[in-house]
């Protein structure tokens, strides 16, 4: 499944259209963020692609997750939404 990560910094628009990209081709992607602010940028990127995905006629569901990650050589948790079609 492929993994994207999604920072405070983030553009949900742009996620949002990875969202949808692998989505289209998989039917599955793991949206990982870490910390409140990349957590907002992450749900709503999500909400952005179940309207892109809509017209076509695909409905998204997901499944919130913890996951451990390390970063800068410090385990961190990080929130998993892994997302797949209805």
């Amino acid at each position: 499944m492929e993994i994207l990560k999604v920072s405070s910094r983030s553009a949900a628009n742009s996620v949002a259209g990875a969202i949808t990209s692998v989505i289209r081709e998989k039917n599955e992607v793991e949206v990982q963020a870490v910390g409140a602010g990349a957590l907002n940028q992450a749900v709503k990127a999500i909400a952005i692609s179940r309207g892109y995905l809509a017209p076509l006629g695909i409905d998204i569901v997901c499944v919130p997750a913890f996951a451990n990650v390390l970063i800068d050589g410090e385990e961190k948790t990080a929130i998993r939404l892994i997302c797949e079609t209805r």
